[in-house]
């Protein structure tokens, strides 16, 4: 069993500043992937939501995931990388502006939808600029060079945190008499509607800057790293192309890891203010603050661990991390507070390694079907749709956050099993080419 790295050249020789550019979107859709985690307490605060309600703002973001992968997959297959990149930045920023009137409809469901219309965005994206990253150099250091461009990811997050703590949390928070009394002189709805218009500056603001980067896109050569379909290939055989790839266990077991893997992220970072707000006291800056050292603590697992696999394999560390994350999350979920808090911050490092490295051993070898491979493991991510859910039903029905995680705690246990069980196959049958 093989558990040391490779030492093969990690970036490209060619193309350094379109493999840069890319390398800046995993920053950029970070940052808009955990202002979400600042948007379930804002939303839940503004249209009085339960924790399930709240926890659909995951679910628009990842059912768009789920719905955009394989157009993203076909649009990179005939166009290439660059076109899959620039539609993705074009959805992701036009999803990001509709904030705008749908904070001024004053409504639920327009704010889902253009948190949808970002996630498919985030998908075409995530389905492009993955495959272009691990595919821009030597096999041997995929994984490694997935690793470093997804450590771009996490300062994002921490930058997406940050904004939403200090520019959309306004730091009022109204006792119960206080409520009472603007209820009674029919203010309260207004003080709700001036909650939710904090949200548009920042997105706005965001949307402005991915539409300017997809113009600087726009004007870089990329080298060709991938096998395009002609223009005039049918589409019609696509069923045909999928069936023969989900009976591979490589593909299909690496799906249930990122599915599980996703749902354990999203719903580690999502409940976290409410947790804090339920076993700690704290205030929605406070927490957001605290959110914040999730992240910082999951950047910095990205660079340890990218920095590691020159002497250890990925997927050893994702296995060892797996099993270290079993045991974080039995200590939150057993002494709720503080120091269950710290413990979470702690998993946070550990599920740095997993989302890159699953996916690199999930496309390893798939040749021409690598876009199509690419965008299962993307559609994948639907586990940030379904776990939060089930997390704030938990919460919702027990009246227990710290029980809520018990539905991450499950995740856990699937992506050891896949770590576990991918390291003896690949012992027994090293990886091979996917056949043409």
């Amino acid at each position: 069993m093989r558990l040391f790295g490779s030492q093969a050249s990690l970036f490209p020789r060619t193309g350094r500043l379109a493999f840069s550019l890319v390398a800046s979107l995993f920053f950029l859709w970070g940052i808009s992937n955990n202002l979400t985690d600042i948007l379930v307490q804002q939303f839940r605060k503004s249209f009085e939501l339960s924790p399930l309600q709240a926890q659909l703002v995951q679910t628009a973001v990842f059912l768009g995931y789920f719905c955009m992968a394989i157009p993203a997959a076909l649009l990179a297959r005939r166009l290439g990388y660059k076109a899959g990149i620039l539609c993705g930045l074009c959805l992701f920023g036009g999803g990001l502006l509709l904030f705008w009137p749908a904070a001024h409809l004053g409504r639920y469901a327009p704010m889902l939808l253009a948190l949808f219309l970002i996630g498919c965005g985030s998908a075409t994206l995530e389905t492009t600029a993955n495959p272009y990253v691990a595919q821009a150099g030597p096999s041997s250091t995929a994984e490694r060079r997935l690793n470093f461009a997804q450590a771009m990811n996490p300062p994002g997050t921490i930058a997406g945190v940050l904004l939403g703590t200090y520019f959309i949390f306004s730091g009022i928070e109204l006792s119960p008499a206080r409520v009472a009394v603007l209820r009674a002189n029919g203010a309260y709805a207004d003080y709700l509607h001036r909650e939710l218009l904090r949200v548009v500056p920042t997105y706005v603001g965001l949307g402005c800057i991915v539409l300017g980067l997809a113009c600087v896109i726009a004007m870089v050569r990329f080298p060709d790293v991938q096998q395009r379909s002609p223009a005039s290939a049918p589409t019609e055989g696509l069923l045909s192309e999928l069936l023969p790839l989900l009976r591979r266990s490589q593909l299909l077991i690496a799906m249930i890891a990122q599915f599980c893997c996703i749902g354990a992220q999203v719903s580690t970072w999502s409940a976290f203010i409410p947790y804090l707000k339920q076993y700690a006291a704290a205030t929605d800056r406070s927490a957001g603050l605290l959110l914040s050292a999730n992240l910082l603590a999951f950047a910095c697992g990205r660079f340890v661990s990218t920095l590691l696999m020159r002497w250890f394999r990925p997927l050893a560390l994702l296995t060892l991390y797996s099993g270290i994350n079993l045991c974080l999350l039995a200590a939150a979920i057993m002494r709720p507070g503080l120091g269950g808090a710290m413990a979470l911050i702690a998993s946070s490092f550990c599920m740095s390694v997993m989302f890159p490295t699953i996916f690199a051993l999930g496309i390893h070898g798939m040749g021409k079907h690598t876009e199509l491979a690419s965008s299962l493991l993307v559609m994948s991510v639907i586990g940030g749709a379904t776990v939060p859910p089930l997390l704030g039903l938990v919460a919702k029905h027990t009246a227990s956050y710290s029980l809520g995680y018990l539905c991450v705690e499950v995740c856990y246990v699937v992506v050891l099993a896949y770590g576990l069980l991918q390291l003896r196959i690949e012992a027994s049958h090293p990886p091979r080419e996917c056949p043409v």
